[in-house]
């Protein structure tokens, strides 16, 4: 086994009538998306940044920012592929990601298994190295009060 890295991410954003929701890939049936420059998916964000994190290639803002046209309504599992091959271009790979959805409603587990599939087959390994799970907010702060939703994520890597 080689070097490992290890990189988190965090990413959140808040509720937007008339946007959808995406979450790691996956397209929800909810009555709110959230708010952003991009699809917005603070999932696939969160990992797209604890990626880069590990690589030591700073963060999704410094490579895909919000201040440009180009990004505008981006596919983020799109980013998250480009961002995995800035990684293989370095020589590095992908041992495992774990993430979080912190998410009062709608349930995310049905959509789990998708989320893993999406995510793993942009990153470009296979669906076991990637693990999702969701929790709520329990009524407290913005998740709690259905303002936003945000997520964590933790990716290690090899060399």
């Amino acid at each position: 086994m080689g070097r490992a890295a290890t990189g988190i991410g965090y990413d959140c954003h808040r509720f937007a009538e008339g946007r959808r929701l995406v979450l790691g890939g996956v397209a929800i049936a909810a009555e709110r998306g959230l708010e952003g420059h991009s699809d917005a998916d603070v999932l696939t964000h969160a990992v797209i940044d604890a990626l880069l994190g590990a690589a030591g290639l700073g963060d999704i803002g410094q490579h895909f920012p919000d201040t440009e046209e180009r990004f505008r309504d981006a596919d983020s599992i799109e980013l998250l592929r480009t961002a995995a091959g800035m990684l293989s271009e370095r020589g590095l790979s992908v041992l495992h990601v774990d993430a979080t959805v912190v998410i009062e409603r709608p349930a995310v587990s049905p959509h789990r298994q998708a989320m893993c599939q999406q995510l793993a087959g942009a990153i470009g390994v296979e669906v076991e190295q990637v693990n999702v799970k969701a929790t709520r907010g329990e009524g407290m702060g913005f998740v709690g009060r259905q303002e936003g939703a945000a997520a964590l994520a933790v990716a290690t890597l090899e060399r």
